[in-house]
């Protein structure tokens, strides 16, 4: 049974909890970090009295207190796809499988949001940062470099090779994909971009070119598209493209899946069937590469392991800051399914 406490004119302690609850502080405290190896019926016991105290954990008291406030910021562009949503879930079950919370902050891709919260984030209760794909000004990293804050850059890497990097084999994965739709047949091949201010899109461009190179295919610039990794954009392009170009290409190769569906949309919309008129091929392997008509091709990133390495990196430069900056890359595989098919030479 539980006591009244005369406490609620202010703030309820943790040993409020505890002589509620009839356990020690330390219990009290395992419980509430989530520590696993706690009696169901303490555990219970313990959750009552924080639900009928009113109990709200003082974060910046735990950071002061132990010197750790067990809590890592994340960095995210938005939230509206499987990539970041992937990404996040490795990040999180590293985290907790660490008893570490995440505490989450969204850019939308705003590059002065970004730096606001570079710049604010290490001066709050965040022991580390991770940041996905993010549009990297020099400036802000140097700054976190000069307060020794930990941090990881998940597929991105910036000019110095000064940071922490977890990144794919971006090149080799787009060689792949683009030999892959050669050896269909293929050599009429459209490339959409991504977005510039991330690596990631400038090597699978190279990986593109380099592929058709080797095979001897003519590069046709009026086939590269200057697109941004959203995929609206990709299907304004496709749509113009295939309306437009008096010899349309046999396959498309986005530089990501949500690239991928909005080409996809674009050649329904214009009368072609795929892939028996035009093939189309992603990279990342979202979730949602599975479900769409018909199944996307695409190359997979390790998007869940990426999120996981990039925690173990920053985990780790939290408790030696004098660790030198790391990169690992992680390979990609391409994955085949319905997208894509031999070309109709007679068309």
């Amino acid at each position: 049974m539980i006591n009244e406490s005369h406490c609620k004119k202010r703030r309820v302690t943790i040993r409020d909890v505890a002589r509620a609850s009839g356990v020690s502080y330390a219990t009290v405290s395992r419980v509430l970090s989530g520590y696993a190896f706690v009696k169901e019926t303490t555990r219970n016991r313990v959750m009552e009295a924080v639900e009928h105290l009113g109990y709200v954990a003082n974060l910046p008291a735990r950071s002061l207190a132990g010197g750790h406030s067990q809590i890592i910021g994340l960095l995210v562009p938005n939230l509206d796809n499987g990539y970041v949503g992937t990404i996040t879930l490795g990040i999180d079950q590293a985290l907790a499988h660490a008893n570490y919370d995440l505490m989450l902050y969204t850019s939308h891709r705003h590059p002065g949001k970004e730096s606001y919260y570079v710049s604010v984030i290490p001066n709050g209760l965040t022991e580390g940062m991770l940041l996905v794909a993010p549009l990297v000004p020099t400036a802000y990293l140097d700054s976190l470099r000069e307060q020794n804050f930990p941090c990881v850059l998940i597929d991105q890497a910036e000019p110095t090779e000064n940071s922490n990097v977890v990144e794919a084999t971006n090149w080799q994965g787009a060689y792949e994909a683009t030999r892959y739709l050669i050896e269909l047949g293929h050599t009429r091949i459209a490339f959409i971009k991504g977005s510039f201010a991330i690596r990631s899109a400038a090597d699978r461009l190279r990986g593109y070119k380099a592929a058709l190179a080797d095979s001897n295919i003519p590069i046709r610039e009026e086939l590269v598209l200057e697109g941004d990794y959203q995929q609206q954009t990709a299907y304004e392009l496709t749509k113009r493209l295939l309306q437009m170009v008096e010899d349309p290409p046999t396959a498309i190769f986005a530089s990501n899946d949500l690239s991928a569906f909005g080409a996809m949309d674009a050649a329904r919309e214009c009368g072609f069937d795929i892939p028996d008129d035009i093939s189309i091929i992603g990279f990342d392997d979202i979730p949602q590469a599975s479900l769409v008509y018909p199944k996307l091709t695409t190359v997979r990133q390790p998007l869940e392991q990426m999120g996981k390495v990039a925690v173990k990196l920053l985990l780790e430069r939290i408790e030696d800051r004098s660790l030198p900056p790391q990169r690992v890359v992680l390979a990609t595989q391409l994955v085949i399914r319905d997208s894509c098919a031999a070309p109709d030479l007679k068309g």
